[in-house]
């Protein structure tokens, strides 16, 4: 196995030393069921934040790590414990759990369940999703024996517990995954909740992609005297993709879409809308056009989400329309371009989303088209990222392209509802206000309500299906 160079956090400036050593899995202490698990995975060498953390966290130390999307932060937590959960040899009892993994959508939470259950194939460690949009009463039910790994999304997991379905007292690991996510959708509070259900005495991790002030200062609340782990800078962004910008009027973006898809090229593609209903009209206009295309948001059910990505998972759909909820939670390799037919309004998301494409050591493609109404998204994006955007030539456009109506670009770029600007029409009856939110999906998309149908797959000729 070639030589693995490490890269160590020195001093308070965080000043990097690269060390050429060579790690393995075993090499980090890992015992030989999880060794056994890896390699049947195909898995040799560790990354960097795994070659950090794993040390750290078998020796049962606190860790504030700051990591980027696609470093294999997942595996880097999620070994650890199981080999620390096996060794005990403890129960949860009734109703409890010993560690719970906090992560901010359906996605995510569902993909950190799959990754434990790939590790665990071959020691006894029980785990279970509980994530709002499902009913719960698997969930529940799972509970009831007690189990080992507790993954949720938190305002789920504070339904059951206040249904006393769920209690934290017996937990003796707490792991945030995506904080600065959870930040952004409003968990904070929530987080705030769950910790204070916990026992003082525990082992805590904190991992985020970025570090805002807010994170900065919830990890001095939870975490004791943590070792810092950053593999990555400060202002990030993935190097191995080619990212550039189409300047165009907004309604013609559909139009560049559909010219640059035509490139056969671009085999699996996930297109950045900023709102839910662009997200559909956009799938929906692929689909008439003959493509194979689906959407993804926080409108649909979990189990239309599930459905949707694993359609593009295994290349039954070639285009997947999301919004950022979806940015973090999509792990699918062989993305070979991101579109963002939106600019994002914070720039952070930019990040994020085109981190979905140059995964495991693959390259990229990220396009983004602005109009002049996103230039300033454009300048923080720029600002952000220390990189000016390689500006692209526009192609010649058929003179019957379809053109996005104006109205239609408004009603896109804000989900706007007739109300909005006034007071909003009383949906909770008498004393009024009316809160309609599904249980275990409290903060949430802005915009968000009913479910949405499900989605628009294979083509022209397969129609579409509802949820």
């Amino acid at each position: 196995m070639r030589p693995h160079g490490i890269c160590h956090a020195v001093g308070s400036r965080a000043e990097r030393l690269c060390v050429l050593t060579e790690t393995t899995f075993k090499t980090l202490g890992l015992a030989e069921p999880l060794l056994k698990a890896l390699a049947a995975e195909k898995y040799e060498t560790p990354t960097p934040i795994q070659a950090q953390a794993i040390p750290v966290l078998l020796e049962g130390g606190d860790i504030f790590g700051l990591a980027q999307t696609g470093t294999g932060k997942t595996a880097a937590f999620t070994l650890p414990l199981l080999q620390r959960l096996t060794a005990e040899r403890k129960t949860a009892g009734p109703r409890g759990t010993r560690a719970l993994i906090l992560a901010p959508t359906r996605e995510l939470a569902v993909q950190i369940g799959e990754s434990i259950r790939t590790y665990s194939r071959f020691a006894p460690v029980t785990s279970v999703v509980i994530t709002g949009g499902v009913n719960q009463f698997r969930q529940v039910k799972a509970l009831a024996r007690g189990v080992d790994i507790v993954v949720a999304t938190p305002g789920r997991l504070l339904d059951l517990a206040k249904q006393g379905h769920l209690v934290l007292h017996s937990a003796q690991t707490l792991i945030l995954d995506e904080a600065d996510r959870m930040f952004d959708m409003g968990f904070i509070r929530d987080i705030r909740k769950i910790v204070g259900m916990l026992p003082l005495k525990r082992h805590t991790m904190l991992f985020s992609a970025t570090m805002p002030p807010e994170i900065e200062k919830l990890a001095r609340e939870i975490l004791q005297h943590p070792k810092r782990i950053e593999v990555t800078p400060k202002v990030i962004t993935v190097d191995r993709i080619d990212q550039h910008v189409y300047h165009v009027d907004g309604r013609a973006k559909r139009a560049l879409l559909s010219e640059l898809i035509a490139d056969p090229a671009m085999a699996r593609i996930i297109v950045f809308t900023r709102t839910k209903h662009g997200a559909n009209r956009l799938a929906e206009q692929l689909v008439r056009d003959g493509h194979s295309a689906d959407a993804i948001h926080g409108n649909k059910s979990q189990s239309a989400r599930q459905r949707a990505l694993e359609d593009f998972r295994d290349a039954r759909s070639r285009i997947l329309v999301a919004t950022d909820i979806a940015a973090r939670g999509i792990d699918v390799d062989g993305i070979t371009h991101v579109v963002n037919f939106d600019l994002p309004n914070e720039p952070e998301s930019y990040v994020h989303r085109i981190g979905r494409t140059a995964r495991a050591g693959a390259s990229g493609i990220a396009i983004s088209f602005c109009d002049p109404s996103e230039r300033k998204y454009l300048r923080d994006i720029e600002r952000l990222i220390k990189r000016t955007l390689a500006p692209a030539n526009m192609p010649e456009l058929p003179k019957n392209a379809p053109m996005d109506s104006a109205s239609d670009r408004e009603r896109s770029a804000g989900d706007r509802r007739p109300w909005q600007g006034k007071a909003k029409p009383n949906r909770g009856g008498p004393g009024g206000g009316g809160n309609n939110r599904p249980k275990g999906d409290r903060p949430r998309e802005a915009g968000a309500g009913k479910p949405a149908k499900a989605g628009f797959r294979r083509g022209r000729n397969n129609g579409s299906r509802a949820a």
